[in-house]
């Protein structure tokens, strides 16, 4: 059955693997062993996708059929050679693409990949599921494997084979080759026998791949006449191909006809994911808009969820015919996670990436997309530990979603999980409308701070008086946090307040006794705080009575408007330039050392120590400072004139 013949002017060639896909393959090998059947869904999977882009294609350029315009794959045994053979009359590949797809690891997140392996099988199987097995696996179950193929539209000379033993190095062949497509034969191993079995390769075929679009064929041997039980005879059948899948597009058939099963193989499908979705939604629309959408929300986040230059998108179809991948129109930014598949009936076949950008079609689809995916991920909401699972790999891509979609920032500000002060650790899992729930009396604002950890957040100074109060704050620690509350000013009514801004007031829930006390305090204090300004002179835009501090001496906050730290921090880590912001400086009367240094008559050391407080604060603040070397020595002369 083979259409294939070496040249005899072919020249063959060997050529190195690179290093990751060495490294690659003999993980596969030993680590993919226990679930080794995988290797016939990557490859009837990779199968199919040529089969789309050749359909894709041919839809301006017809010639691309030939004479061969059914497209299928076929799955051939040869038990006396002891060698499985998958075959597509798809797009097909040059010997340069050969070389780019078979020899390399063309894939952005491969350095962080290979970085996470730890040489535990178990561990580092579940890693390699997330990275996408693909034609890799055929290793699991072969020790050589030999590709033929021929580009479409390319003449019969213009093919190619491929041949290695997944060890070291692989070879490249001018072939001849009567048939476009790509032929994948895998040599199996010793013990691999049950490969051979039509019944089990059916099974698996069944299992994995019964919802391709194209048929999936296996060849039925010849029988011959015999007898039928009621004596009459059977007629001979002679050989022939035979589909043993639906050969129906999942998205087309009706939601109640389809398991559980069939939708997280479909996902594995597309994603080339090892692992199950968390959960999908399935959705046909007609209206103004006619479309159906099935969309998933992975179990695990892909190496490239942080690459700016990888794609991610909806595999689109229009009319049940493959359009593209990665079609990133239909999704916004912030759910890039999303993977699915879309199929429009008001797109033209023809239509480009550059055609989607701008027209009414695209922005009602994606605004469908969005909708769905954002009410997959509410009710994905309402098992805490499924979410819990979810907002550990993409928490902090859904934050970058109030900046990016301000038509639904209610509803995505309703997803966000954050640490807490009303936890024991760094676990976020605080819903705004949890923390809502739990506010105090006469409470009117959701308190926040901003730091560059969780423990600088937690044990930061401007939480002191709060703690003392009873009042939660959230821990925020992430990266993308202050950037995430400038476009979050606030949730269900309840202004969002920073506790580290000058503006904090919480006087409203303080008694008369309590504002009375401070009044009399600030009104006693006022000589120091006038001296102390005079001291600093510039370097702060004032100097005030703390309210917030019940532990620290001394704390810097930012005015209202003024940029906060974390925002400078974020700014400059990008190289863009910041305004110097001058803090306000807060001292709290009521510490030892403050009142030491209200205490003290001589002005020079009245200076020294009211810089050492600065600096602390800011210290503490910042985590850093512009001359901690006059910190250290300027406290050590304060140090040294106390022993005396």
């Amino acid at each position: 059955m083979s259409d294939t013949t070496a040249t005899s002017s072919g020249q063959k060639q060997t050529h190195g693997f690179q290093a990751e896909v060495k490294q690659l393959l003999q993980l596969m090998i030993h680590s993919l062993y226990s679930n080794k059947e995988i290797f016939l869904r990557e490859l009837v999977s990779n199968a199919s996708d040529a089969a789309d882009k050749l359909r894709f294609l041919a839809l301006s350029d017809g010639n691309l059929y030939g004479d061969d315009g059914e497209l299928r794959v076929r799955i051939s045994l040869d038990e006396k050679a002891r060698t499985l053979t998958v075959s597509d009359n798809g797009i097909g590949m040059t010997q340069e693409e050969v070389i780019s797809h078979l020899g390399t690891i063309a894939k952005s997140g491969t350095k962080e990949f290979f970085s996470q392996l730890s040489g535990d099988q178990s561990k580092d199987s579940k890693l390699i599921g997330q990275f996408g097995v693909g034609f890799y696996s055929a290793f699991i179950v072969a020790d050589k494997v030999t590709v033929r193929t021929r580009k479409a539209g390319a003449a019969a000379s213009a093919a190619v084979e491929w041949e290695s033993a997944g060890e070291g190095d692989y070879s490249i062949t001018p072939i001849t080759k009567d048939s476009r497509g790509t032929d994948i034969i895998l040599h199996l191993r010793e013990g691999e026998d049950e490969f051979l079995s039509r019944w089990k390769v059916e099974s698996i075929v069944t299992k994995y791949s019964d919802y391709i679009s194209i048929p999936v064929e296996l060849w039925q041997e010849e029988q011959p006449e015999r007898d039928g039980a009621d004596g009459e005879k059977i007629a001979a059948v002679p050989g022939h191909w035979q589909a043993v899948n639906k050969a129906t597009a999942l998205w087309t058939r009706d939601k109640s006809d389809i398991k559980d099963e069939e939708y997280q193989e479909f996902y594995k499908h597309i994603s080339h994911d090892w692992n199950e979705p968390l959960s999908w939604s399935h959705n046909k629309v007609e209206g103004n808009n006619n479309y159906t959408s099935l969309l998933y929300v992975p179990k695990k986040a892909p190496f490239d969820l942080w690459n700016r230059e990888a794609r991610h998108g909806l595999k689109l179809y229009v009319q049940r015919v493959f359009i593209m991948d990665d079609a990133e129109q239909f999704m916004p930014s912030y759910l890039r996670f999303i993977k699915g598949v879309l199929d429009s009936s008001d797109l033209p076949l023809n239509v480009s990436r550059e055609i989607l950008q701008d027209t009414k079609v695209t922005q009602a689809l994606r605004k469908g997309c969005s909708s769905r995916a954002l009410k997959m991920l509410e009710k994905l909401s309402k098992d805490a530990e499924q979410y819990q699972a979810f907002w550990n790999e993409f928490g902090q891509v859904l934050k970058e979603g109030p900046a990016e979609d301000f038509a639904n920032k209610e509803q995505i500000a309703a997803l966000l999980r954050f640490a807490s002060t009303h936890n024991e650790d760094s676990t976020q899992n605080v819903a705004l409308a949890d923390y809502v729930s739990r506010m105090k009396e006469g409470q009117d604002e959701i308190y926040y701070i901003v730091a560059d950890s969780y423990a600088a957040a937690k044990h930061s100074p401007h939480l002191e008086v709060l703690r003392k109060k009873g009042l939660e704050v959230l821990l925020l620690s992430d990266r993308i946090d202050e950037w995430l509350v400038q476009h979050l000013p606030e949730f269900d009514g309840k202004k969002l307040r920073s506790v580290a801004k000058g503006n904090l007031d919480l006087s409203k829930l303080d008694d008369d006794e309590t504002k009375k006390a401070q009044q009399e305090t600030e009104k006693a204090f006022a000589d120091v705080i006038s001296r102390v300004k005079t001291a600093l002179g510039e370097q702060v835009k004032e100097v005030k009575v703390s309210h917030r501090l019940t532990e620290s001496p001394a704390c810097v906050v930012t005015d209202e408007f003024d940029m906060s730290t974390q925002m400078i921090k974020l700014m400059e880590s990008v190289g863009q330039k910041v305004p110097d912001v001058k803090p306000i400086f807060e001292l709290n009367p009521e510490h030892p050392l403050v009142k030491r240094v209200a205490d003290e008559q001589d002005e020079e050391r009245f200076k020294q120590w009211s810089q050492v407080l600065l600096d602390q604060a800011l210290l503490s603040e910042r985590g850093s400072l512009k001359d901690p070397a006059s910190f250290v020595s300027r406290l050590n002369g304060l140090l040294l004139s106390l022993a005396k």
